[in-house]
């Protein structure tokens, strides 16, 4: 059994060489659109904290996945993900065709939004 990772490059490392580009591709997006985000490791996924849990990303035996740890922020971009294999806070994909930049950088924007926000409220 491999030892869990403790950092993105470590969760990264272990990956087939198509997995790691796209994933290595959607890291570079998010630090991208969200430059004040910390990257950690969440659950055994890599993921990235802003005002709280921003947003993650995975591979799977079968795929790869954003995980945008909302459904709110999925649901109110339904239109544009209609392509895409979706449920609750997750969006996946095949390494070989990964998500366009453009939308990963809104996502990511509408998360942080979303924490903002929700931050507010709890003031």
């Amino acid at each position: 059994m491999a030892p869990k990772p403790n950092t993105i490059d470590e969760y990264l490392a272990v990956l087939s060489a198509d997995k790691r580009a796209a994933l290595e591709r959607l890291r570079k997006t998010i630090k991208a659109a969200a430059p004040k985000a910390e990257e950690c490791i969440s659950y055994q996924l890599a993921a990235f904290r802003q005002n709280g849990m921003l947003v993650a990303f995975g591979a799977t035996a079968n795929h790869c996945a954003f995980y945008l740890m909302s459904a709110s922020t999925v649901l109110a971009h339904k239109d544009e993900l209609k392509k895409y294999d979706t449920s609750k806070g997750t969006i996946r994909f095949r390494a070989d065709k990964p998500l366009p930049a453009a939308l990963v950088r809104k996502l990511v924007k509408a998360r942080i939004a979303e924490n903002v926000g929700r931050r507010r409220e709890s003031k």
